[in-house]
């Protein structure tokens, strides 16, 4: 099994920063990737950012590329979301999430491929 905690989410005006972190424990040597998704009031949950653990390759949806920069620390185990000139509609609850699937230079985007999840911080964003 693994855990995952997040941190660092909050209340920031529109066009801050805000940067969440994501520690993994357990069997970390079973994680090939983490990413972060996010989930609003009545939406379906989303694919934010990933990170494959082996070579860093990673991904981003289009609504945040430029604007999100995720990160690792394989020692650490940790995972890191740097998040640049937010909008009001980057509000959402972020999730960590970690897959335990190999797979080599690839980020996958899809919810159902991650096994291990955390328990989610809120990010709201005021305009």
């Amino acid at each position: 099994q693994v855990q995952l905690v997040e941190s660092g989410g909050g209340l920031v005006q529109a066009g801050g920063s805000l940067r969440l972190s994501c520690a993994a424990s357990g069997r970390t040597f079973g994680i090939y990737g983490m990413a972060w998704f996010r989930q609003a009031p009545g939406q379906e949950r989303e694919f934010v950012a990933g990170i494959n653990w082996s070579d860093g390759s990673t991904g981003y949806a289009g609504s945040v590329r430029g604007r999100f920069t995720i990160s690792r620390d394989n020692a650490k185990n940790t995972v890191t979301l740097q998040m640049n000139s937010l909008r009001p509609e980057d509000t959402a609850v972020y999730y960590c999430a970690a897959d335990a699937s190999p797979r080599f230079g690839i980020v996958v985007s899809s919810a159902r491929e991650y096994s291990y999840w955390g328990q989610g911080t809120q990010v709201t964003v005021s305009s």
